[in-house]
């Protein structure tokens, strides 16, 4: 039943602009360190010449958090809201249909377009450094791959939670700010025990298993929450 939820989104998403953002998060990151790099060309390769891909990885870290965070807020936002300007909530509950297959359906949704993001963000990174005369021979495949997923699951709790005041509120402006407000919050180096730290935490830390862990764990039970008070709240 769950897939007939999912075709059902992709369709309403379809003209929409989320698709647009999902290509707009990864390319702005990569032409950021494009223009960083080719302004300061040589003092860069002077400094961090030893090891440039690590240095050019640790250069794109720094944004990936809010980068990450920004488009989950934007995107359930933009999901939500598509229920919402309809007035399509009553319809949509109405059909024999599960509220929690309705929720899972625009969490996986989501959760697919971030995937699809952070997978470009990959690509994209390693014809980037080949680009800037990084060489062919030693690139850091799985740190690049490490960089683009492991905060994408560690920030699955976040994600959830978002996903849940979309949902609830008609008007987006307390969800947005919400989210962009923890967006700003996670490039700095916040508590490693809150779920804001985790996406950060993860790239950084030295227990970065300890992060996914918590992510997939907390982001379930937050989703699983968010469909059961989803399920019994009165959404119009």
């Amino acid at each position: 039943m769950i897939d007939r939820a999912i075709r059902a989104d992709l369709l309403k998403i379809r003209g929409k602009g989320l698709w647009y953002l999902v290509f707009l998060a990864p390319v702005g990151l990569i032409a950021m360190q494009a223009l960083n790099y080719g302004l300061r060309y040589d003092y860069m390769m002077d400094t961090y010449g030893d090891d440039p891909w690590r240095y050019l990885l640790d250069n794109i870290a720094m944004f990936v958090p809010i980068a990450l965070l920004m488009g989950i807020t934007i995107l359930a936002s933009m999901l939500a809201n598509i229920e919402h300007h309809t007035s399509a909530w009553k319809q949509l509950l109405a059909l024999p249909v599960s509220r929690y297959v309705v929720f899972g359906g625009k969490f996986f949704i989501i959760a697919m377009l971030l995937a699809v993001s952070c997978l470009l963000l990959a690509i994209g990174t390693v014809p980037l450094g080949l680009a800037l005369k990084f060489g062919g021979t030693n690139i850091p495949y799985s740190a690049i791959a490490k960089l683009a997923f492991f905060p994408y699951i560690a920030a699955w709790p976040i994600l959830a939670f978002v996903l849940w005041m979309c949902v609830t509120y008609r008007n987006q402006s307390l969800p947005i700010t919400i989210g962009v407000v923890m967006a700003v919050l996670s490039i700095f180096p916040i508590s490693e025990y809150l779920p804001l730290g985790w996406p950060l935490a993860v790239l950084k830390g030295s227990h970065e298993e300890v992060y996914l862990g918590a992510g997939l764990l907390c982001g379930f039970i937050v989703q699983l929450l968010g469909s059961i008070h989803f399920n019994r709240t009165d959404v119009s």
